[in-house]
């Protein structure tokens, strides 16, 4: 689904990906459920493995070896690893709230420190 306009001044490009179960999720909350969607719920069906989840794992394990990145190194060793700035940018918001995950400012870029949970 690719959501496209602008919120006052500034354009706004959106892409949202659902996949069969996320669709069933949406149709539950509106009180319908689609045609194609077995009897079963939702949570008894283990969903498969996502490229974003292996993208993860490895920024993740990117850190931990490092120890700790500079804000700007980290940056640029996530958006190699996801393909693209925006991809990248998104690794660091969710790296910033990981609980293995220490952020502290050290001048003008932060520092991100792997903590053992």
């Amino acid at each position: 689904m690719r959501i496209r306009g602008t919120i006052g001044a500034l354009p706004v490009d959106l892409t949202v990906e659902m996949d069969e179960d996320d669709w069933a999720r949406l149709g539950m909350q509106w009180g319908t459920q689609p045609a194609n969607v077995d009897a079963q719920p939702a949570a008894a069906s283990k969903p498969p493995p996502n490229r974003n989840d292996a993208v993860w794992d490895i920024a993740q394990e990117l850190l931990r070896k490092a120890g700790h990145l500079s804000g700007p190194e980290l940056l640029g060793q996530l958006e190699g690893l996801a393909g693209s700035t925006a991809a990248g940018k998104r690794l660091m918001v969710r790296m910033r709230h990981s609980a293995n995950v220490r952020v502290e400012s050290h001048g003008d870029a932060p520092e991100y420190f792997w903590v053992e949970s």
